[in-house]
């Protein structure tokens, strides 16, 4: 009885001791994962609550082994801690904290990939019993950037099966990138017989992934304005990140339905002896070939055509026909092309015309263009009528010349052309006047004379002096008024009269030059004096002024008088002395037996108060008659 009431009580107690273990377990916190960049230090935190103090706990760190197995690489209790030797973390791990703060942390320096795995924090007590947590640890590699390449060749629409757009790569990543493609902006999505993405991977030997995609679909003509490129999505702590590539075109090959034909250059209306730079273009996008024809004639296997100094037999219609390489069917377009024309000028009447002075000349000028035309008419490079016709009234000589027509055509720069009319009046020679026909030269110099003459037919000009004499013309040459103009030189020896006649059949004019001959005291150096008769006033010029001259004569004169004064001096000194007898030692009157020269008497006529008689005395002081001279 007693035996059985001890059996009892024990196990009363020992359901008791296990009912108080149930209630105070023990309890463990830990992150479900933990992510760090390849290379870099983790930490795992492992935070429990124990009733038993830290010399009634053990703590253990495992790791899961891709068999699944716990590998131990740490054990720690109320008289240890030790890192398991031999396991792959054996120098690169370290725990912090001794359980003291209810929290301990595994710390593994220089993460790798093949770190990624499940780590477990075991905490046992001796009273509260065993419990364990888990954490995964996430390692990353941020890729390189992701790469594109299209196609380099067109694709047709007609294709019966997908056709490959392009490629798309990223490389180096871990964990493994995602790939997306994109078109025109919207991300594309897999149909059947539309598109088609085909990705792949590729783990490298550093256990990297890379990644591919081949994107195929069903070319459309609206696809050769589209563009294409790819998205790399990877992961990172705390985030996924993305990284597009650069966007491709395609070239998509499409049948054409219509061919435009243009005129590149010349912009505007042609005219003749442009060159024309004809251009054609089909909307389709495919190898093609092109032929221009004019007139049923090939003119080049090219969809341009360059013609050279046009004429207006380059007009008409220009066929551009495209024959499609890949359905092998023609299609053409068709341009019209005018080439203007301006014909040479056509005068009426012919020249030259010949019209009487004071009578009416009427002309036309007129070129056939393919345009409105506009003319002019200029004379002396001045504009002097509008239109085709020309009316000059009541002629002159001034009405003669040479008349310019010029036609252009107001629609095209440059587009012109001119014809010339000579007009001769008919009358009697006019010479033309001047201001000086009065001329004083000095002896011995030279004197040119012009004369100017209008008249047609044109006049003979001949010119004479007033003894009858016909001097012979230095040059003789017509302006391009219409003016004859002649010169002569005449030599200053005496008064000279000088005639210009000029005379045609319908008559005769003249003009008369009077050339005064001066002496100059001194000889001048040999001049000469130009007097010309000319449409514009012409100057007589002068080595030496009339005024000058005048000058010169009056000082002349003086010195002339002054020395017939001086000759009277010395005349009466001498009779004087002769009187007194101071000449030749005698007194009176005395005979010289010198000979004697009439070109070397020296005469002086005395006159007395009281007589009428002159005494003329020699340089003898004898007196002599008036006779004896």
């Amino acid at each position: 009885m007693a035996v059985q009431d001890i059996s009892a009580l024990l196990v009363r107690l020992v359901v008791l001791f296990h009912t108080w273990g149930a209630w105070a377990v023990v309890e463990v916190n830990m992150e479900d994962r933990v992510e760090v960049y390849r290379g870099e230090t983790a930490q795992i935190t492992c935070m429990f609550k124990s009733a038993d103090g830290i010399g009634g706990l053990v703590i253990q760190w495992f790791y899961v082994t891709q068999a699944g197995d716990k590998q131990k690489i740490y054990y720690q209790d109320s008289t240890m801690n030790v890192i398991d030797r031999g396991t792959r973390f054996t120098d690169r791990i370290s725990v912090n904290g001794t359980g003291g703060t209810e929290e301990v942390v595994l710390t593994i320096m220089d993460v790798q990939l093949e770190d990624e795995l499940e780590f477990i924090c075991l905490i046992k007590s001796l009273t509260d019993g065993i419990k364990e947590g888990r954490t995964k640890l996430k390692v990353f590699v941020i890729p390189n950037l992701p790469t594109i390449e299209g196609v380099q060749t067109g694709i047709s629409i007609n294709e019966p099966s997908l056709s490959k757009i392009g490629s798309c790569e990223v490389k180096n990543g871990f964990p493994r990138p995602n790939i997306t493609w994109y078109k025109n902006n919207m991300p594309l999505r897999s149909a059947i017989d539309e598109v088609n993405m085909v990705p792949s991977s590729t783990i490298e030997s550093s256990g990297l992934f890379s990644v591919k995609s081949e994107l195929s679909m069903m070319v459309k003509k609206e696809d050769k304005d589209a563009t294409f490129y790819c998205e790399a999505s990877y992961f990172v702590p705390g985030e996924t990140r993305m990284t597009e590539t650069n966007k491709i075109n395609i070239t998509v090959h499409y049948p054409s339905t219509a061919v435009n034909v243009w005129v590149e250059s010349p912009k505007g209306k042609i005219k003749e002896g442009d060159s024309i730079e004809l251009n054609c273009q089909s909307n389709g996008n495919s190898p093609s070939l092109f032929t221009i024809r004019h007139k049923d004639e090939d003119m080049g296997d090219s969809n341009m055509l360059v013609l050279n100094n046009v004429t207006r037999l380059n007009s008409g219609d220009y066929e551009c026909i495209c024959l499609d390489m890949g359905t092998m069917e023609e299609i053409s377009g068709t341009i019209s092309l005018f080439v203007n024309y301006l014909d040479p000028v056509v005068v009426m009447p012919e020249e030259p015309v010949e019209v009487a002075k004071g009578a009416e000349v009427k002309a036309t000028c007129n070129a056939l263009s393919s345009l409105q035309t506009q003319t002019t008419w200029f004379k002396d490079g001045r504009e002097v009528s509008k239109g085709h016709t020309l009316t000059l009234k009541d002629a002159t000589f001034d009405t003669a010349g040479k008349y310019v027509c010029v036609v252009t055509v107001p629609e095209i720069e440059e587009m012109e052309t001119n014809g010339t009319l000579h007009v001769h009046v008919q009358g009697q020679p006019e010479i033309m006047k001047t201001v000086n026909t009065e001329i004083e030269e000095i002896l011995r110099n030279t004197v040119n004379l012009s004369c100017c003459v209008k008249g047609f037919p044109s006049p003979n000009i001949i010119w004479t002096t007033s003894d009858k004499k016909v001097v012979k013309t230095m040059s003789q040459q017509e302006t391009k008024e219409g003016v004859l103009c002649s010169v002569v030189h005449f030599k200053v020896t005496s008064d000279i009269t000088a005639f210009c006649n000029a005379s045609n059949e319908y008559g005769a004019d003249a003009v008369t030059f009077n050339i005064k001959a001066i002496i100059h005291t001194t000889t001048p150096a040999t001049t000469t004096t130009s007097t010309t008769i000319s449409p514009t006033t012409v100057k007589a010029e002068t080595a030496i002024p009339p005024k000058k001259m005048k000058e010169s004569n009056g000082v002349i004169i003086a010195v002339i008088i002054i020395f017939i004064l001086l000759l009277a001096i010395l005349g009466s000194v001498l009779y004087y002395l002769y009187k007194k007898g101071k000449i030749c030692g005698r007194s009176g009157k005395q005979d010289l037996t010198k000979e004697k020269s009439n070109k070397d008497n020296i005469v002086v006529e005395m006159k007395s108060d009281n007589t009428e008689e002159a005494v003329l005395l020699g340089v003898n002081g004898e007196k002599q008659l008036p006779s004896d001279q």
